[in-house]
């Protein structure tokens, strides 16, 4: 008899009132899962804003916050499906970037200790997510990649957090090639943690050990380390001027809207 797959998530009631993520808690240790399989776990303004209300919610009650995506695609980065009915509807511009941008620093600079548990693909703004934790573990099969510049954007707002993790050049070359690379590699330019072929033991492996961690000590802890680098808020104002440039240039924008209607990319023919 094979073995059973049980997702945690399913009998929590702690989701009620969200449409894009769902939440476990054990004890002070809170599970919060992007969700939202029909997108890809791409990112909206309603994925934004639920986030952001879970983490003050909790605030204040959960000590460790592990995130989560699907088994196949941790978060796919901006949902180009909005961008593409914005443009369509003559509405310019992206996602307001600042409210994406202060969730990431809610993550990095939080009085909880923010866990990255990757098991799929994350991509562009996933790497966001990704590189704004305190801790990350990943899959074997976890891949990680910046694809903005395929299509004229940039990976503006994820350059402070992913420089911080692993450094301007390895961030660099990411952002020029484009490529994913795979969670071992990701390990040794520092972007992840720790990686294995069974990455939920991993996780609860490091979650033993987390627990004996009071939660007064990690508030404090996190508050000297914002203190010590500052760089995440000195960043922010040029962060989201460079985003708000891209997502302006409507070349870009037909870009998008193409190849979400088409499949094609900027250098295919039509």
């Amino acid at each position: 008899m094979g073995i059973v797959s049980v997702d945690p998530y399913a009998t929590s009631s702690s989701s009620a009132g969200y449409r894009s993520i769902r939440l476990r808690a054990d004890d002070d240790i809170l599970f919060l899962q992007i969700h939202r399989p029909a997108a890809n776990n791409a990112i909206d303004d309603g994925l934004i804003a639920e986030m952001t209300r879970a983490l003050r919610e909790w605030d204040g009650r959960a000590k460790v916050v592990v995130l989560e995506g699907l088994s196949e695609v941790f978060c796919s980065g901006a949902d180009f499906g909005e961008i593409q009915a914005r443009f369509d509807s003559g509405t310019p511009g992206g996602q307001d970037p600042g409210p994406l941008y202060d969730l990431w620093y809610a993550l990095a600079s939080g009085a909880f200790l923010s866990v990255a548990h990757v098991r799929g693909r994350a991509n562009a703004g996933g790497v966001g997510f990704v590189a704004a934790c305190d801790i990350v573990l990943a899959e074997e099969k976890a891949s990680f990649s910046l694809s903005e510049l395929l299509f004229g954007l940039m990976p503006a707002c994820v350059m402070p957090f992913l420089i911080r993790r692993m450094g301007f050049s390895k961030a660099n070359f990411m952002t020029l090639m484009t490529q994913p690379i795979p969670a071992r590699q990701a390990m040794e330019w520092g972007l992840v943690d720790a990686v294995e072929d069974n990455s939920e033991n991993l996780l609860r492996k490091q979650l033993l050990r987390l627990r004996r961690i009071g939660g007064p000590g990690i508030a404090r802890y996190k508050r000297y380390a914002a203190e010590l680098d500052d760089s995440l808020r000195a960043a922010r104002e040029k962060a989201l001027r460079a985003n708000l440039d891209v997502f302006s240039d409507p070349d870009n924008l037909r870009r998008i809207a193409r190849y979400v209607k088409t499949g094609k990319f900027p250098w295919e023919a039509d």
